[in-house]
C-alpha cells in the first residue's frame, strides 16, 4: 500500500496515480475542480466564458473543444483552482453573455471526475506521495545578496499585509519552488512571483530563534530566477481564443522600479537606475515563515522531506546575520578620478580636495565588471583602497588577477587578499594570437541583468580584421534567457513582451562599460539565428555608420531581411588568403522554369586550391587539395569547385553568387570539402519509416553500433576501425585513430582511454536523444554542380519510376544521376559510388524531401572528391527537392546501404517557392534592422514547428504523410526562409500537440499528456541507456615518452609556464559555454553546454574555438622550444607530457590519501601535451634515452 504524507486525508483504498476518482461528494478537498460545458455556440471565446464563471471562483483554465476537422463542437472545459465555495453547477442552466442579441444561452454543466489523485510520488521511494502543491505563508521576504559567508545584506523588504500575503510554494508536479508576493508601486498594488527549478537549488538555510513560531528560510542562488507580474486576467484573452490558462496572465519581468522612464532611455549597465528590487543581482532571499499552528508545522516537515528527496537540504545554521541596506561607494571611485592626499586626513570629503590620479585603464575596468557581473566580486565588498591598489598596479598584472578571479568561478568576500596572489599570465600578457584569430570581448544580456565575459580567442571576420587596430572596441553580444535557462524562445503570446522590449532597448540605447558606450553595429547570419549581434564603441573619427558604409553598398536593397543578411555576410567567420592575387571571370547561371540550377556555384583553379591548402595548413587524407571551398569575396558568396580548365590564378563567379558591391575584394575561406560519416536522425528515420523502411532495420543497426562502441573500449582494432569509419565533422576521430596507431591504446594511456570513454558516452548520448545512428555505407558531403552538363536531372515528362515489384537495377535506370567519389574508400583508395542511393538534406520533414538518385561514373568529374555532384539538366534541381536546398554551401546526406533504401521512391516533392517579400518604400535604417532582429526573436517558430512535427509524426496513423505533418513541413520551410524573406511562419493552435511521446522527454508536461510510443523512435529510445563520462586519472602515463629524453630544468619550467596559460584558456572556454571538462573542449565531443545554441550549431562553433585554441598554443610552444622541427620540438613536447604526468600523479596520491573521488573539477588538466599528438607518437616509437632498453609499449602494427 502506498504511504501518503498528506496535508489532507488519504483515500480509503490505495490508488495509482492514474486512477480516476468517481465520487462527486468530495470535490471540496480537491486542489482543482473541472466542469464540462455542453451546448456552446461556436462564436464564444475564452473571454466570454471567463466573464461568466470568474464570479463563482478562481478560474485557472478554459478550453473550448474542436472536432477532428477543426470545427467547434459546442463543448468546453472550465477548471477552478481552488474549487468554488458552492456547487453552483447543480442549478446552472444558462450563460449570460453581454453584447449578444440573445444574451441568455442555454447550456448543460456537469462536474467531471478527477483524472489524477493530485499526489506526486517521491523520486526516492514511489510509495511515498506528496501533494502536488504545498504552500506555506510568510510574514515577510527580504531581497539582497550574501555580503559574507554568514551575512546577508538586505536591500529591500516586503511585508505581508491585508492587501496581499506572501506564499512559499513547492510545486512537485513542475519540480519548482514558487514565491509570490504583493508590492505597492506608486498608487497601485502589483502581484509578483519568481520560480526556482529544483535542479538549480541545492541548499536552503534555516535560521531559528527570534520570534516564536517563525522560521527564517534563506535561499541564495548563483543566478537570477525568472520573475513574473500578474496582469488583470480579463485583459489576457486573445480574440476568438479557444484556450486560456491562468499562467497566461503572468508576464515576465525585467525590472521592478519606481521610475520606468529612467530605464526606457538608459543604456544597459550592471548598475541599474533606481530599482525597487534588482531582480538580476539581488539573488538571496530571506523568508520569515509562520509555522505557529500544528498544521503549518506538519506541512513544514513534509516540505522538508519532499525537498530532501530532490537532493535539496534544509540546513540549520547559527550566527547568521543581516546587514542593512547601503549604497556602495566603489562606483564613485571607479567612475571618477581617485584622490591622493598630500597629508593624512580623517575626512573622506577631504580626499577629494587633494591631488587626483586617473581612473582605471579600460581593460582593467572591463575585467572588473566581468567579475562583478558574474557575482565573483560584489561592489559592496570593494573599498577605495582596493581600487587604488588596482590602479597602482601594472594594468596587465591587474587584468591577470581579475581574469584569475573570473576563471575560478567562486565568490571572493575579501578582495584585498587578491593582491597577494601569484597568478598565471592572462590575455593581457600573452603573445599575439594567430593572424586569423582575435581576442573578443563579449556580453550576454538576459532579461534581468548583463554578464560580461573574459576575452577569448576566436577566428576573426572581415570587419574585425580590417579594423584590427580597434579590435578591442568590438563587443559580441548575445541575448539569452536567464543564465541557466538558455535561449529565448519565440512565442505567439504577449507574456514575454517585456523581455523583447529589453532586447530592443539594448539595441537602441547600447551598453555602457566605464567610459565606453557600445552601440549596435550589425549581426552575422549565424549570430542572428542565435540571437546575437556585434556592438561597437565609436571613436570621433570612426563611427558605426562609417563601418557599415565600408562594408558595402546596400542602398538598392529594399527588403529589411535581405539587407540584414547582406550585412551579415561580412561577419562570417573566415580565414583570409593573403598569399596571391586572383583574376575574376564572370559567367551566367543555368536557369529554367524559375529555378537556378547553378545557384551559388563558382570555380577555382587547381593552382589556387593548392595555394589555399598550403596557406591554411589543411591536412587531407590524400595529397590533393580539397575539391570545394566555401568562400566570401567582396559581395560574393557560395562555393568554388576545383576546375581543371580554370587558368593559373583564376576564379569564376556566377551572377547568383554576387550579392552586393563591396570595397573589400580579398578571398576568404569559411570551410572546405571533406569526408564526414553519414548519420541518421529522428526526422529522417520517421520519413524513411513512412516510405517503407522496416523498423527492424533501424533497431538492428543501433544495436550493432552500441555493441561496437562497448567492444572498442577494450579491442584496439575495433576502436581503430570505427574511428576511421565514423568520422565526425571536426575530424577528431581521425586524430584518435592516429593515437591508437602510435600504441597509446595498447598501453592504456590515461588521456587516450579518457578520450575513448568520452567518444563512447557522447555517441550513446546522441543515439538516445537524437537517434544518431551511423551508416557505414553513406557520407555527409558538400554539394556542387556538374559543370559538364552530363548527369541526367529530374524531368517531369520521363516515365515514372517502376514500383517495388521491379528489380533494383531496373528501377534505378529511371532515376536522376549524381557523381560521388570518396577520397578514401574501403581499401584506402578513391572509390566512386555506383547504383541507387538516397539523397537528403537536414532537416527532412516532408516525405518528398528524401530523393532517390543513381550514382554513375563520369570521367570528366573524377577530379572532384568528397562531394556530391548533382546535375544542371532537368526541369527542377534535385537539391531544391531536398528540403529546398541549394549549392552555396549546403551539406547533403548520401546513403547507398540497400537496407535503408525505401520501398516508395521519390514521393512528390513539396513546393519550396519562398513567400513574397514586402519592400520598404524608404531607405533602410539601423532602427529597421534592430526592429527586425526583435521581431525575428519573437516569431522564429522553427524549433517549435520541428518539435510539433516530430510529435504528430509519431502519434498520427499516417505519420509524416498526415495532413498536420504536411502542413507543419510547409510551415517549416517558411520558417527557414524567415531570415531572408522577413515573412514569419504562424503556428495555429490546432498544430500544437496535446500529447507527447515519451522519447521526447517532456518532463514539465502533465503525466496524462505523455504516452509510451510503440513506433520506431520509441523502440530506439528504449534500447539505449545513457552512460556518464568519467575521465581516467589513475592509469600510468606512457613510459615511452617519459623516458625518451633527459630533460633540462629550464625546459620543464618553460613547459609549465605555457601549461598554466593553456589550462586557464581552457577553463575560460568551459566557463563561457558551461562545458564540464577539458576533454570535451579538446575533442569537441561536448556532453552538455549552455542552452544558448542548439547542439548542431554548437558542434560547429566549438570546433572553431578548439582549432583556434590549439593553433595559438602550438605557436607559443614553437616559440618556447626554439622551432617546429622535431629535433628541438621533441624534447619540449616530452617536457609537456612529463609535467602533466607529475601533476596528475601528485593529485591522484593526494586524493587517495583523503579518500576522495577523482573528479574532473578537482583534478589538474591533462590535455596540454596532446596539442602535439603526432609528435608524442613519434617520440614514443622512435626516441630512446641512452640505456633504456624497455620496449614493452610499442605501436600497434595494423
Amino acid at each position: 500500500m502506498s504511504r501518503l504524507l498528506p496535508s489532507r486525508p488519504s483515500p480509503a483504498t490505495p490508488r495509482s496515480l492514474d486512477a480516476v476518482v468517481r465520487r462527486d461528494d468530495d470535490w471540496t478537498t480537491r486542489p482543482e475542480l473541472r466542469l464540462r460545458l455542453l451546448g456552446l455556440p461556436p462564436d464564444l471565446d475564452t473571454r466570454d466564458l471567463w466573464s461568466c464563471f470568474s464570479p463563482h471562483g478562481t478560474v485557472s483554465q478554459i478550453e473550448i473543444f474542436e472536432d477532428s476537422r477543426g470545427v467547434r463542437d459546442g463543448a468546453a472545459k472550465i477548471t477552478f483552482s481552488p474549487p468554488p465555495l458552492e456547487p453552483f453547477w447543480q442549478n446552472f442552466r444558462s450563460l449570460r453573455v453581454e453584447g449578444r442579441a440573445k444574451p441568455e444561452i442555454p447550456v448543460r454543466l456537469s462536474l467531471e471526475a478527477p483524472r489524477r489523485t493530485f499526489y506526486h510520488p517521491s523520486p526516492v521511494d514511489p510509495s511515498i506521495k506528496y501533494p502536488e502543491v504545498m504552500t506555506l505563508q510568510a510574514d515577510s521576504i527580504d531581497f539582497g545578496f550574501m555580503y559574507d559567508q554568514n551575512t546577508m545584506m538586505s536591500m529591500h523588504t516586503v511585508i505581508a499585509s491585508h492587501r496581499g500575503g506572501i506564499s512559499f510554494k513547492q510545486n512537485m508536479l513542475h519540480r519548482e519552488t514558487v514565491v509570490e508576493f504583493r508590492l505597492d508601486i506608486d498608487t497601485r498594488s502589483e502581484l509578483f512571483r519568481f520560480t526556482i527549478p529544483f535542479a538549480y537549488l541545492d541548499t536552503i538555510l534555516r535560521v531559528d530563534g527570534g520570534e516564536s513560531g517563525i522560521r527564517e528560510l534563506v535561499l541564495s542562488l548563483p543566478t537570477p530566477p525568472r520573475f513574473f507580474r500578474k496582469l488583470d486576467e480579463r485583459d489576457t484573452h486573445e480574440p476568438k481564443a479557444r484556450y486560456w490558462a491562468e499562467n497566461l496572465a503572468w508576464f515576465r519581468q525585467t525590472d521592478i522600479t519606481n521610475f520606468p522612464a529612467n530605464v526606457k532611455d538608459a543604456p544597459i549597465t550592471i548598475k541599474k537606475p533606481g530599482p525597487i528590487i534588482d531582480i538580476g543581482r539581488w539573488t538571496t532571499y530571506r523568508l520569515k515563515v509562520n509555522i505557529s499552528s500544528t498544521k503549518a508545522q506538519n506541512l513544514f516537515r513534509q516540505i522538508g522531506h519532499a525537498l530532501r528527496d530532490y537532493n535539496i537540504s534544509i540546513q540549520k545554521v547559527t550566527g547568521f546575520g543581516i546587514a542593512s541596506h547601503r549604497e556602495p561607494a566603489v562606483w564613485k571611485y571607479i567612475d571618477q578620478p581617485i584622490t591622493t592626499p598630500h597629508q593624512p586626513t580623517s575626512s573622506l570629503a577631504d580626499l577629494f580636495e587633494n591631488e587626483t590620479v586617473p581612473p582605471l585603464a579600460f581593460p582593467v575596468r572591463y575585467q572588473l565588471e566581468v567579475c562583478i557581473s558574474h557575482g565573483y566580486l560584489n561592489e559592496h565588498n570593494l573599498s577605495q583602497e582596493f581600487v587604488r591598489q588596482l590602479r597602482k598596479m601594472d594594468p596587465s598584472k591587474a587584468q591577470d588577477i581579475l581574469e584569475y578571479v573570473a576563471g575560478q568561478e567562486k565568490r571572493i568576500f575579501e578582495p584585498m587578499e587578491l593582491f597577494g596572489l601569484k597568478v598565471t599570465k592572462g590575455s593581457a600578457s600573452r603573445p599575439p594570437v594567430p593572424q586569423y584569430c582575435v581576442y573578443v570581448r563579449s556580453a550576454t544580456v538576459t532579461p534581468s541583468t548583463v554578464y560580461f565575459n573574459t576575452p577569448t580567442v576566436e577566428i576573426s571576420n572581415r570587419v574585425v580584421r580590417y579594423y584590427a587596430e580597434h579590435a578591442d572596441r568590438f563587443l559580441r553580444v548575445r541575448f539569452t534567457d536567464e543564465k541557466v535557462e538558455g535561449k529565448i524562445y519565440s512565442t505567439d503570446r504577449d507574456t514575454m513582451n517585456e523581455v523583447f522590449t529589453r532586447v530592443k532597448r539594448t539595441l537602441r540605447n547600447g551598453i555602457q562599460i566605464g567610459d565606453r558606450h557600445y552601440e549596435f553595429l550589425a549581426f552575422g547570419n549565424s549570430q542572428f539565428r542565435e540571437n546575437g549581434a556585434y556592438f561597437y564603441a565609436p571613436l570621433p573619427h570612426l563611427q558605426a555608420q562609417y563601418i557599415r558604409s565600408w562594408m558595402g553598398n546596400f542602398d538598392e536593397i529594399p527588403y529589411v531581411a535581405q539587407y540584414a543578411a547582406r550585412l551579415g555576410q561580412c561577419f562570417s567567420t573566415t580565414r583570409a588568403i593573403i598569399g596571391t592575387r586572383t583574376t575574376i571571370r564572370e559567367i551566367e547561371d543555368e536557369e529554367r522554369n524559375g529555378h537556378v540550377f547553378t545557384d551559388g556555384v563558382g570555380m577555382i583553379s587547381p593552382f589556387l586550391a593548392q595555394l589555399i591548402t598550403y596557406e591554411l595548413g589543411i591536412v587531407s587524407t590524400s595529397s590533393e587539395p580539397p575539391s570545394i571551398f566555401q568562400f566570401r569575396m567582396g559581395g560574393c558568396k557560395g562555393i568554388l569547385a576545383v576546375s581543371p580548365f580554370s587558368k593559373l590564378q583564376e576564379i569564376t563567379i556566377r551572377r547568383s553568387q554576387y550579392k552586393f558591391a563591396a570595397r573589400h575584394e580579398g578571398l576568404e575561406i569559411i570551410r572546405w570539402s571533406q569526408f564526414a560519416a553519414a548519420n541518421l536522425n529522428r526526422q529522417i528515420i520517421v520519413v524513411l519509416s513512412a516510405l517503407g523502411v522496416p523498423d527492424k532495420v533501424f533497431i538492428e543497426k543501433q544495436k550493432a553500433q552500441l555493441a561496437d562502441l562497448t567492444l572498442a573500449m577494450t579491442d584496439e582494432l575495433k576502436a581503430l576501425t570505427m574511428l576511421q569509419r565514423d568520422i565526425d565533422p571536426n575530424q577528431i576521430t581521425l586524430t584518435l585513430a592516429g593515437m591508437i596507431l602510435e600504441g597509446f591504446h595498447r598501453c592504456q594511456e590515461p588521456f587516450m582511454m579518457s578520450m575513448l570513454q568520452l567518444w563512447r558516452a557522447w555517441s550513446i548520448k546522441y543515439l538516445k536523444e537524437k537517434a544518431r545512428i551511423t551508416v557505414e555505407k553513406g557520407a555527409f558531403l558538400l554539394g556542387c554542380v556538374d559543370e559538364t552538363a552530363t548527369l541526367r536531372g529530374h524531368f517531369y515528362d520521363l516515365p515514372p519510376v517502376p514500383g517495388a515489384h521491379e528489380s533494383l537495377e531496373q528501377r534505378a535506370k529511371y532515376l536522376p544521376e549524381v557523381f560521388v567519389q570518396l577520397s578514401k574508400g574501403p581499401g584506402g583508395k578513391p572509390a566512386i559510388i555506383l547504383g541507387p542511393m538516397l539523397l537528403a538534406r537536414n532537416p527532412s520533414l516532408h516525405p518528398g524531401d528524401i530523393r532517390m538518385v543513381r550514382g554513375v561514373d563520369i570521367e570528366a568529374l573524377r577530379h572532384l572528391k568528397d562531394a556530391v555532384v548533382v546535375p544542371q539538366t532537368g526541369d527542377r534541381p534535385i537539391v531544391n527537392m531536398c528540403s529546398g536546398g541549394d549549392l552555396d554551401g549546403d551539406d547533403y546526406l548520401v546513403i547507398w546501404d540497400p537496407e535503408l533504401l525505401p520501398r516508395e521512391w521519390n514521393h512528390p516533392p513539396m513546393d519550396f517557392t519562398p513567400a513574397e517579400k514586402v519592400p520598404l518604400e524608404r531607405p533602410i535604417t539601423p532602427d529597421d534592422l534592430t526592429t527586425f532582429f526583435v521581431k525575428y526573436m519573437k516569431n522564429d517558430n522553427l524549433s517549435r514547428i520541428a518539435v510539433a512535427h516530430l510529435a504528430f509524426a509519431d502519434s498520427m496513423e499516417d505519420g509524416v504523410k498526415s495532413a498536420k505533418c504536411l502542413k507543419l513541413a510547409e510551415l517549416h520551410s517558411t520558417a527557414v526562409d524567415y531570415v531572408k524573406s522577413g515573412v514569419p511562419a504562424r503556428m495555429t493552435r490546432d498544430l500544437q500537440p496535446s500529447k507527447w511521446p515519451h522519447f521526447m522527454e517532456k518532463k514539465n508536461r502533465p503525466r496524462e499528456s505523455i504516452y509510451h510510443s510503440r513506433k520506431v523512435l520509441g523502440q530506439l529510445f528504449d534500447q539505449v541507456e545513457r552512460v556518464d563520462f568519467m575521465p581516467i586519472y589513475d592509469a600510468p602515463f606512457d613510459k615511452r615518452v617519459l623516458r625518451a629524453y633527459k630533460l633540462e630544468g629550464k625546459t620543464l619550467e618553460d613547459a609549465m609556464v605555457v601549461k598554466r596559460q593553456y589550462d586557464a584558456a581552457v577553463r575560460r572556454i568551459m566557463a563561457q559555454h558551461a562545458i564540464g571538462t577539458e576533454f570535451e573542449v579538446w575533442s569537441t565531443f561536448v556532453m552538455s553546454h549552455s542552452k544558448a545554441s542548439n547542439d548542431y550549431k554548437f558542434h560547429e562553433e566549438i570546433g572553431r574555438i578548439a582549432m583556434a585554441l590549439k593553433d595559438r598554443f602550438r605557436a607559443l610552444c614553437y616559440e618556447k622550444a626554439g622551432g617546429s622541427n622535431f629535433e628541438v620540438l621533441g624534447p619540449f613536447v616530452a617536457a609537456m607530457y612529463t609535467i602533466t604526468a607529475d601533476e596528475i600523479g601528485q593529485a591522484v596520491a593526494e586524493a587517495r590519501a583523503r579518500k576522495a573521488n577523482l573528479t574532473a573539477d578537482k583534478m589538474p588538466m591533462m590535455s596540454f601535451p596532446w596539442l602535439f599528438q603526432s609528435v608524442l607518437g613519434k617520440i614514443a616509437n622512435t626516441v630512446r634515452a641512452p640505456g633504456d632498453n624497455d620496449y614493452s609499449n610499442t605501436a600497434i602494427d595494423i
